[in-house]
């Protein structure tokens, strides 16, 4: 029977289901052309061939780098969930990156409620990337059955929706619930949705799902990411902005490191050649670390260290209200500077003078603040967001040797990683003090600006040793000045911390999701 696909109206019935109607984009691996909506065509004509089907999958990669802003149309997105939105709110929740200006001020400050714009369309948008990877997945699942497309080719589309299924879950767990460390992952997760919701029947069935356990949640995405990994080929020929068994595996690493699991890490990162000694490198994509650190960002679309990332371009971006390099970007490379880099993390001793990420990553602008200099195209928008790299393999790998007691892999991975960068006096021969201290700053120096800030607060927090407890101290938007870069001074935050006791460490579930759906009305985070 030929199904019917919601219509506007029906989407606007419950918030969580986001923007529904699948947008079909024709596309390369740099930009993507508009189409029809899906909820103007029947199954028929969505999943009628392999062409239409590639138009549908590039929907959803669509879905994953634009998004919409307040319901309105993918055109006026920014970049929600992963074009950029990801990346930007992550640093805001930090304190590595300093908000300049009223933009981010809320996320900034955590003064957000249950409506204010960014954390309720960051919900939404992520929801609705979920919704679409469904909708994908019933399609191919029916092609293979009826012989249109072979099972093997439903089987790598059905896995490249997992992956980002797998994506979407995740980043939803590190805004919205408690880390996996608090009691086990016991705590409240979010709705781990399987199933695609495009009739009223879906609708209702639903709205009647509960939340569930962080665990349960957990368990769910590394199921999506076995999948994928088992039906993904190793190469695409988009490059690395579409998910590959690479991609996977890494993620997997990203996942088992949040869920403490550091057995799991180490067995996952083996798969991507993260054991041994250096040099490392993967025969799974290939990968490798490239020389200069520069490179990935220097050459956003081709190179050997990138393992996923969204695809942005001069046709198909999150527009200058959530590109990368208009947000980073100084006022020197035509950007709006609105974050800077923290003096206080600029000026950390472990942040060493001579260290190629000052020279080649950073730039001072107009004003004499710092900025990030990894993304540089503020004119175009066409950055693509750096989603997984394999240098954080081999630093999720690093953490999890050392806290398994395996000092020499520990080490020789962070040196892999850190070596390429500091000057020759500043390596390390031998372990330092506290080597999962060095491991854990080196992550705060390599990837600031890449929005893994606040997944590292999240996951450490209970952290009685390397944790912050909470949502950290912050700088005020005033207080850097092109005097505070100078290597030494630690600057008064101006910004009190959040104790992870303190309900604003959670984002709230949107009024959005709330007025319409009555079993998440009821599951609310504490405080809101």
């Amino acid at each position: 029977m030929k199904k019917t696909y919601k219509t506007k109206s029906m989407v606007n019935k419950i918030a969580f289901l986001g923007f529904l109607g699948l947008i079909l984009f024709t596309a390369s691996c740099k930009k993507y052309t508009e189409l029809n909506p899906l909820s103007a065509l029947s199954d028929a004509t969505a999943f009628k061939d392999e062409a239409s089907i590639e138009l549908v999958m590039n929907g959803v990669y669509e879905q994953a780098a634009i998004g919409t802003y307040n319901g309105s149309s993918l055109g006026s997105g920014r970049g929600y969930p992963f074009g950029a939105a990801s990346i930007e709110q992550a640093e805001m929740r930090g304190e590595d990156m300093v908000n300049l200006a009223s933009f981010y001020l809320i996320t900034y400050q955590s003064t957000y409620t249950t409506s204010s714009a960014n954390n309720s369309n960051h919900w939404q948008n992520l929801y609705a990337l979920i919704n679409q990877a469904n909708v994908l997945i019933a399609g191919v699942e029916k092609s293979a059955a009826s012989g249109t497309i072979t099972t093997t080719l439903a089987n790598t589309y059905e896995g490249e929706a997992r992956f980002l299924r797998a994506l979407a879950h995740h980043e939803l767990l590190i805004h919205f619930c408690k880390p996996y460390a608090d009691g086990s992952g016991s705590q409240p997760g979010v709705p781990y949705r399987t199933t695609a919701i495009n009739t009223p029947a879906a609708v209702q069935a639903a709205i009647a799902v509960h939340r569930g356990t962080v665990a349960e949640d957990y368990t769910n995405i590394l199921a999506d990411l076995d999948y994928a990994e088992a039906n993904l080929p190793a190469k695409q020929t988009a490059g690395f902005s579409r998910a590959t068994k690479g991609a996977a595996i890494a993620l997997k690493t990203r996942v088992y490191l949040h869920k403490g699991d550091w057995a799991s890490v180490l067995s996952e990162g083996a798969k991507l050649g993260a054991t041994g000694t250096a040099p490392y490198s993967s025969t799974v994509g290939p990968y490798s670390l490239e020389a200069s650190p520069d490179a990935p960002f220097a050459n956003y679309t081709s190179n050997t260290e990138s393992i996923f990332s969204i695809a942005n371009s001069a046709t198909s971006n999150p527009t200058v209200n959530g590109a990368l390099a208009n947000m980073f970007g100084s006022t020197t490379i035509k950007g709006r500077a609105l974050i800077a880099v923290s003096p206080n993390l600029y000026n950390k001793s472990f942040w060493v003078s001579g260290d190629k990420r000052k020279t080649l990553l950073t730039q001072v602008g107009d004003d004499g603040l710092v900025y990030s200099y990894k993304y540089r195209i503020p004119g175009t928008s066409a950055d693509w967001a750096p989603i997984i790299r394999y240098a954080e393999v081999l630093l999720n790998v690093s953490e999890a040797a050392q806290r398994s007691g395996n000092v020499v892999l520990a080490l020789n991975l962070l040196n892999a990683v850190r070596n390429r960068s500091v000057p020759t006096a500043d390596q390390f021969t031998s372990a330092p003090a506290d080597l999962l201290l060095a491991i854990l700053n080196e992550r705060r120096v390599e990837f600031a600006g890449e929005g893994r800030r606040w997944p590292d607060l999240h996951r450490l927090a209970l952290d009685a040793t390397y944790g912050s407890g909470g949502i950290p101290a912050k700088l005020r938007p005033a207080q850097p000045t092109a005097a505070s870069y100078d290597g030494v001074t630690q600057l008064a935050n101006g910004i009190a911390a959040i104790p992870y006791a303190d309900f604003r460490f959670l984002w709230p579930i949107p009024l959005s999701e709330t007025n319409s759906n009555p079993t998440l009305a009821a599951e609310q985070n504490p405080g809101y």
